[in-house]
């Protein structure tokens, strides 16, 4: 999009030109479906006689007005840009504008509910895309107060940053929604959600004796499941609250804390000042999975760690980012565990988050964590697994490094130092080494300036006595990334104890410096059953076991009794096997054995996704459809001995429709529906009826016919999305096309459910079915990219590395990669984020390749 790029050194430029900024912005959102009047007034200083522009991606720009004169809206708005020319000291500009209503949940989103024809609006704006709703200096380091208003219809709740004043009819079926001044802030934290959401309110009284009120909103869809859980989530909020005024001593800032539940999200959530947007996937109108319950616990700590962090204390530019999300990522996941249900919340991070960030920084797109961010695309290609998960566990190993007491205190003093400012990553590190005596520079340039992860293998020499006569820890590097690393860790020894447990008998810590380090604390002792390093995960690493113990691990893994050690064992095993370490059917043995006693959810979850994986693509294609049925039949079978009702029960029902391949999976998937195969404790509610349908829809059970029959009998916004999921995954040429056709062609699609036909489209096995996708694939890369958002080229570009979209991954892997490798030679100048999307569907399709070859040489 012409002129909706803005470098950093323009943004340089423009904040040492404007200064003292303050909005008054009004919208109208009373008229047309497809566009809302947009009138934006700023004051603002000035270098006098200097030249600078605003932001706004608009329709059409009505007037602009600056300092009194009006401008020539046609000269002055070019290329997304309002240019203002011969600025005085202090400066007035009225920008009047029609602005476009998104569909693909960027900027101000317009979604029709089909259960009651209800309209429900939000704003989405990192990164950045205030201007997608008004004119605006839209840069993090431009802070500023704002005075909003908004027109609406009656009947409608607007809400923004500041508690709503009392709404004024203006009109006949039309109110006027005005709020107190902002406190100074970024413009990609303000926002508006407005529509006839259901509320639910209550109030937390904080340390400094201040009553914040809190709410909690829904679509009136889903009033009734968002009812049974506002006094949780109300709950949830208060202990983080708490939590992150005990741990910082900087109690809550602001006037109000509302979350706000809006369909068609792209992202989980986002932290905009005290109202907070959340994925309405999160309203459970069904059973979820205890993973995804989970999740959404540390989403809500999440967004309300960046009320401190990333929102008071603001990133100068986007460079720092990952600094946002890294902390409230590991804040929120520290919270999670120690004020929540949720108490094996680290293991979930290690099966989940940083699993992620390790694949992420395997592939060639990988990047340091401090990643250059030139221009606001370079964000595009910065945005993932390394700027959160990588991030995440980076500071966990700081924490580790500095002290807990050391740590929070530093963060205490950064945040009373900048707040309601903008920060550096050295503002932060400086104040760590206050507290800490510890000199960061050289850990900073080691973990965040580098890109890459290491690998800690161990070497134990054992005596004839049993006793360890030497036990090193080899540490080594790739060649792309040589970094050596400093790793403060624990190495633990495990035995067996009187009740079949794996447990811990000792734990030693210690500093793990260049390329071979000596485990002097364990001479002489006698050799346990298994030695974990990275005891508590505490590290960011990849593990490779001594060979006694890697064979114990694989052995019993499922006797372990903590749940974060057999996450990271099982981490360990999942990573050997994606690096053609590990025989693929091992890992699949050792890990349908740990699954008949795992209890916790992500692990669990991440584990049937492994299996599912591995057997699909990195087994022996001899042996694929084999050893795919054989998975399927162990997930029904584990299925019908886990315990009734439990999350290990729905979670394995729901692998098994994923997976079944057997002669009796139409037989059995049908008498699910129709109650003649019962699972004690199973409801077939609606999502999981939907799964069904799903299921079958993918396995060639059922057609659009029968698909189209279930919908009108319920036809909401969740199961049209469900739907478009089973037309698409139909393994068929016909539905493929229609899939394919869908994806690119239908603009009538919202945004999730562009997501689900794609998601669709790409769940079969059958390579035969995307055979001649390959090239196609390749010829529509460029179409999309110059034809959607950033957010929708992703979804429909992404392959199995980053979810489902339009690749083929299922189609034969030396091919795709030969494709992928002639599009990147013959694109060198492509964008950097769209030849990053390329480069991972090509990684991920050459990785499978390397692991079939090692596998079929066994």
């Amino acid at each position: 999009m012409p002129g909706a790029n803005l470098t950093r050194v323009e943004a340089e430029e423009r904040a040492g030109i404007v200064t003292n900024v303050r909005y008054n912005v009004h919208l109208d959102v009373t008229g047309s479906d497809t566009d809302f009047r947009s009138i934006s007034t700023i004051e603002f200083d000035a270098t006098e006689g200097a030249s600078t522009f605003l932001d706004l991606i608009a329709n059409t720009v009505n007037s602009v007005e600056l300092n009194g004169q009006k401008l020539d809206s046609a000269t002055v708005f070019v290329d997304n840009r309002i240019e203002l020319s011969n600025l005085a000291a202090h400066n007035t500009v009225t920008v009047d504008a029609l602005v476009q209503y998104s569909r693909t949940g960027e900027g101000m989103h317009r979604s029709v509910d089909p259960t009651d024809g209800n309209v429900y609006l939000y704003t989405q704006f990192e990164v950045p895309d205030a201007r997608r709703v008004y004119a605006v200096f839209d840069q993090p380091d431009i802070k500023a107060e704002f005075d909003f208003s908004v027109d609406a219809p009656q009947g409608w709740e607007v809400i923004s940053i500041m508690p709503a004043n009392e709404p004024e009819q203006i009109a006949d079926g039309v109110n006027r929604w005005t709020y107190p001044t902002t406190p100074k802030m970024s413009s990609y934290l303000t926002a508006f959600v407005a529509g006839p959401y259901a509320s639910w309110h209550t109030s937390h009284k904080l340390s400094d004796g201040r009553e914040v009120p809190m709410a909690i909103y829904a679509r009136q869809a889903l009033k009734e499941a968002m009812a049974k859980d506002v006094d949780y989530l109300f709950d949830v909020t208060k202990a983080g609250m708490d939590f992150y005024d005990k741990t910082w001593g900087v109690p809550y800032p602001y006037a109000k804390y509302d979350q706000l539940f809006v369909p068609e999200y792209n992202a989980g959530a986002m932290e905009n000042i005290g109202t907070v947007t959340i994925r309405d996937s999160y309203v459970f109108e069904s059973k979820v999975t205890d993973a995804m319950a989970e999740r959404r616990d540390v989403t809500v700590l999440h967004e309300l760690a960046h009320m401190w962090f990333g929102d008071l204390v603001t990133m100068k530019w986007w460079n720092d980012l990952w600094l946002n999300e890294s902390f409230a990522e590991f804040t929120s996941t520290l919270a999670t565990a120690e004020t929540t249900q949720w108490h094996d919340a680290w293991a979930t991070f290690a099966s989940g988050e940083k699993s992620w960030g390790q694949a992420q920084d395997e592939m060639p797109s990988t990047h340091p964590i401090v990643a250059p961010i030139n221009d606001l695309h370079d964000t595009e290609v910065n945005f993932d697994g390394i700027t959160y998960a990588k991030g995440a566990s980076v500071l966990k190993q700081l924490v580790a490094y500095v002290g807990r007491k050391e740590f929070f205190e530093g963060i205490h003093n950064y945040l009373r130092k900048h707040q309601y400012a903008n920060a550096t990553l050295a503002d932060l590190l400086a104040e760590l080494e206050a507290t800490s005596g510890r000199d960061l520079k050289s850990w900073s340039e080691q973990w965040l300036e580098h890109a890459g992860i290491n690998t800690i293998t161990s070497e134990v020499r054992t005596a004839t006595d049993g006793t360890i006569e030497e036990m090193a820890l080899v540490q080594t590097a790739s060649e792309e990334y040589p970094v050596l690393r400093d790793h403060r860790l624990a190495v633990a020894f495990y035995d067996e104890n009187a009740d079949g447990k794996i447990v811990l008998t000792q734990r030693f810590d210690l500093d793990v410096t260049g390329e071979r380090t000596v485990v002097e604390a364990v001479k002489g002792k006698k050799r346990p059953a298994f030695i974990m390093v990275n005891e508590d995960d505490l590290t960011y690493t990849k593990l490779r076991f001594d060979e006694q113990s890697l064979d114990f691990a694989q052995k019993n893994l499922y006797k372990f009794d903590s749940a974060l050690t057999r996450a990271v064992v099982w981490l360990s095993l999942w990573d050997m096997t994606r690096d053609a370490q590990l025989p693929a059917v091992d890992f699949i043995n050792t890990s349908l054995k740990a699954l008949s006693t795992e209890k916790e959810s992500t692990t669990f979850r991440y584990a049937l996704g492994q299996i599912a994986t591995t057997a699909a693509h990195y087994v022996p294609a001899a042996r694929r459809d084999e050893i795919k049925q054989h998975i399927g039949l162990e997930f029904f079978r584990l299925a019908g001995e886990a315990a009734a009702g439990s999350d290990e029960q729905f979670q394995l029902v729901t692998a098994y429709l994923n997976n079944g391949t057997d002669p009796e999976f139409a037989a059995r998937s049908s008498a699910l529906l129709d109650g003649s195969l019962v699972f004690d404790g199973l409801e077939i509610d609606n999502n999981m009826r939907w799964t069904i349908l799903v299921a079958q829809a993918a396995a060639g059970v059922i057609d659009n016919e029968r698909i189209d029959a279930e919908l009108a009998a319920r036809d909401t916004k969740e199961n049209r999305q469900f739907a478009v999921m089973a037309k698409a995954a139909i393994p068929t040429a016909e539905a493929k096309a229609w899939a394919w056709d869908q994806a690119l062609h239908n603009n009538e699609l919202t945004n999730s459910q562009l997501e689900n036909v794609a998601g669709g489209f790409s769940m079969n096995s059958d390579p035969a079915l995307y055979e001649k996708y390959v090239d196609k694939y390749a010829q529509i890369i460029d179409w999309v990219w110059e034809n959607k958002t950033f957010h929708m080229s992703e979804a429909l570009l992404q392959g199995t590395t980053r979810g489902s979209g339009l690749y083929p991954s299922a189609s034969d892997a030396a091919r795709l990669v030969e494709v992928g490798e002639n599009w990147l030679n013959s694109h060198a100048d492509a964008p950097a984020a769209l030849r990053r999307i390329v480069m991972e569907n090509l990684d991920s399709s050459q990785r499978v390749l390397r692991v079939q070859r090692y596998n079929e040489s066994l």
